[in-house]
């Protein structure tokens, strides 16, 4: 039993004997006890403060044994409530209580952020990720224990982790978690039907938020992209291309996985937007100098969704920068950043007008 729970049972179990007790001398103790009399017995006998009997019990034998029995029962309950709330503030839930109070607060500050449904087995990597990637999230998860294994397992690199305990599929934990403010949201539920939920649910509060949901069974894939989802992702599709490709293209997977792994670096391949009021807009690919400037490799260029050619790998160095274009590249995610905050320079302050 949680200490939470256990202090409300045992104040419970106080409360209802104290309301016996005081019951018990109003009635046993005849006419001339008041009710303030009685709680004042019922206070002194429980708390077994050695005051004299202010209802007299020694010319009342049933009155005596009923005193008794208080007696008992009140040292028995008091020291249960005693040890819990003890044991409550030694382990140290106290503490999580007001540390929980401040990293909702730090949630209610977020916004441009993504979340995270479900530390499972998918989840965990996506969360590695996003904090490889200094990329602020908040983690939805129903079981603490699990989220208490996943930062040890972590040795300490996930102690700053915002995290909500709850179900995802709750609307008010939706809420708590920021998505009307959020840009990104991930469901990686163990259950088809939850992440369909959670879909249909974050699809209601926010329109233009980018949803990737976990999908086992494929026959949901439809219906999650119906319900909302902009992407599904299939574990065991994924896995079995990746075995596929180990077999005929090995050094292609080594290099993306010691790209992945490797710790002195955060190389990624990335996309850049070209936003409205971007200084970039006019300008060629050759001349913006990501290789020369930022040192990144542009590997293709993805146009506006209503362009006849959505999509053009390795582009050559006159392809002109238009609104809205998107810049996949291969880099370090610190050129990356430097990168982007030049093509939102001018675009920023165009938003603010």
């Amino acid at each position: 039993m949680e200490l939470r729970r256990r202090i409300i049972f045992a104040a419970l179990l106080l409360a209802i004997l104290t309301s016996i007790s005081v019951l018990g001398y109003m009635l046993l103790g005849g006419h001339d006890v008041t009710f303030l009399q009685a709680v004042y017995m019922a206070v002194i006998t429980l708390a077994g403060v050695g005051y004299g009997e202010i209802v007299d019990t020694s010319h009342h034998p049933v009155l005596r044994v009923f005193n008794i029995f208080v007696v008992l029962f009140g040292v028995m309950i008091t020291a249960y409530v005693f040890s819990s709330v003890t044991a409550f503030l030694v382990e140290g839930d106290y503490s999580n209580m007001f540390r929980r109070r401040k990293m909702l607060n730090r949630i209610k500050l977020l916004k441009n952020h993504y979340i995270v449904c479900g530390l499972g087995d998918t989840g965990r990597h996506a969360i590695a990720e996003l904090h490889k990637t200094n990329t602020p999230f908040v983690l939805i998860e129903h079981q603490e224990d699990s989220i208490k294994r996943f930062r040890e397992q972590q040795a300490g690199a996930m102690d700053d982790m915002l995290y909500i305990i709850g179900d995802a599929t709750d609307e008010e934990v939706l809420e708590t978690a920021g998505v009307d403010k959020a840009v990104g949201l991930l469901t990686t539920l163990p259950q088809d039907k939850e992440n369909l939920v959670v879909i249909v649910l974050v699809r209601q509060k926010n329109q233009t938020i980018r949803i990737v949901s976990r999908c086992t069974d494929l026959k949901y894939s439809e219906r999650m992209m119906k319900a909302g989802a902009n992407s599904v992702v299939s574990p065991n599709h994924i896995g079995g291309l990746r075995l596929a490709s180990e077999v005929l293209r090995p050094h292609v997977v080594g290099f993306l996985d010691l790209m992945l792994k490797e710790q002195s670096r955060t190389l990624r391949i990335e996309e850049i937007e070209v936003p409205t009021g971007s200084p970039w807009i006019g300008k060629t690919l050759g001349e913006l100098g990501l290789r020369t400037k930022f040192n990144l490799l542009p590997m293709a260029v993805k146009h506006a969704p209503q362009a006849s050619q959505s999509l053009w790998v390795n582009p050559p160095d006159s392809i002109s920068m238009k609104e809205g274009l998107v810049i996949i590249v291969l880099g370090d995610m610190t050129d990356l950043k430097r990168a982007r905050q030049e093509s939102e320079s001018k675009a920023s302050i165009f938003a603010s007008k």
